[in-house]
């Protein structure tokens, strides 16, 4: 039996941008997603602090130490520049494996710095 657990967390992420008019997605500095293990494409759970809403979309990596967190698409009606965001994504592994998986977690500064 596969179990779906946590792989990668990125906590107190600030949303830097929102563009409505794009296909969907949430752009993340490839230098966080780097750190995490999270890969471009990959489905990620978006929770936003300020506002409690969640969403369900795919990562585009941004360029390099920008600090870039963009809801881009139908995902920028969820949360405004400046709201705090939590990213999480999931992998399905067997039990024994899932027991084991240490999930790789950052927590950014005010400004998407990984501070720890």
């Amino acid at each position: 039996m596969l179990i779906e657990v946590l792989k990668s967390k990125i906590g107190h992420a600030t949303i830097t941008q929102a563009e409505l008019h794009y296909e969907g997605s949430i752009t993340i500095d490839s230098n966080i997603i780097k750190a995490v293990g999270i890969i471009p494409g990959e489905k990620v759970h978006v929770l936003n602090e300020n506002t409690g809403n969640r969403l369900e979309t795919y990562v585009i990596a941004g360029e390099p130490a920008s600090g870039v967190i963009c809801l881009n698409g139908p995902a920028a009606r969820h949360g405004y520049v400046g709201d705090r965001l939590i990213i999480l994504s999931y992998g399905l592994l067997e039990a024994g494996e899932a027991k084991r998986l240490q999930p790789k977690i950052v927590y950014l500064d005010s400004k998407n710095k990984i501070k720890k």
